[in-house]
């Protein structure tokens, strides 16, 4: 039996980043989308970033699509949501970074606790599979049929990184969708292993030790589950000390946590050049 892992507070805490993104918007298949260009312009190697809960316009998604982007890699942040992402407020008023949890009251946590289900529930709801997957589905079949597009690889971020799973499970005939490859991080509510067991695409995972919804039990069950499957490209890369959503929301007054994302940024990036090629 599959097991799916739930969602919690955690993938709401994380830090907003500095900087302006440099990419442009456009509507693609129907969608907006915020399009991160390489200097060349070239569709060769194609990226669909599959973002958090918070959407395909938070600054944090935009500058990392756009480090894609200098790598030479052309690469979309759909917006999946239909404007429904949570409000990037959730960041601090509901899940502050871990130095300012530490300051909370006990009141003040229990309030923030409190505020986590009415929140999550109804969105994951309204963002469930049977919704969200077409979407994504029909958007990279867009692509398959845009000029100039070769190849195309998703990357996803929590709620988004199940789903770059799921598009590893590759396009079988009659259906639309399917990657060439994949990089998830701190993926949310994966089922262990159906999740897994249908993955055909090279795939990498990139897990934090104080990951609250993926445990060491689930990490060592999709770490054993992935190593049976020799005829897969894989690599799962383990991050000591990195909490849910570190790939994408460190904390940058942390050396340690920078550290951590840039390596992060840097798995996920070489990954997409090498089996995108």
């Amino acid at each position: 039996m599959s097991e799916n892992i739930g969602m919690s507070s955690c993938c709401l805490s994380g830090a907003l980043h500095g900087g302006t993104p440099t990419g442009r918007v456009d509507t693609i298949g129907g969608l907006q989308t915020y399009i991160a260009e390489p200097k060349n312009g070239s569709k060769a190697k194609t990226v669909v970033l599959i973002s958090d809960i918070f959407g395909w316009e938070f600054i944090n998604t935009r500058l990392l699509a756009d480090e894609y982007a200098l790598a030479g890699l052309y690469t979309y942040i759909p917006d999946f949501h239909q404007s429904d992402s949570l409000p990037i407020s959730f960041l601090q008023n509901v899940e502050p970074p871990l130095k300012k949890q530490e300051k909370l009251s006990v009141t003040e946590k229990a309030t923030n606790a409190a505020l986590v289900p009415t929140t999550l529930g109804p969105w994951l709801v309204r963002h469930r599979e049977a919704v969200a997957r077409p979407l994504i589905d029909g958007f990279i079949n867009t692509l398959r049929m845009t000029p100039g597009t070769n190849k195309i690889g998703a990357v996803g971020f929590c709620w988004g990184g199940r789903y770059a799973i799921l598009q590893a499970h590759g396009k079988t005939e009659g259906s639309v969708g399917g990657v060439d490859a994949a990089f998830a991080a701190h993926p949310s509510l994966v089922a262990v292993p159906g999740d897994f067991d249908p993955v055909s695409k090279p795939l990498s995972l990139a897990f934090g030790t104080k990951d609250s919804l993926l445990d060491e039990k689930t990490r060592a069950q999709i770490i054993d589950l992935m190593s049976k499957k020799t005829e897969v490209e894989h690599e799962i890369r383990v991050y000591e000390d990195q909490v849910h959503g570190f790939a994408l929301r460190s904390d940058w007054s942390s050396e340690e946590d920078k550290k951590a994302m840039d390596e992060a940024t840097r798995q996920g990036i070489e990954w997409m050049g090498k089996y995108l090629a």
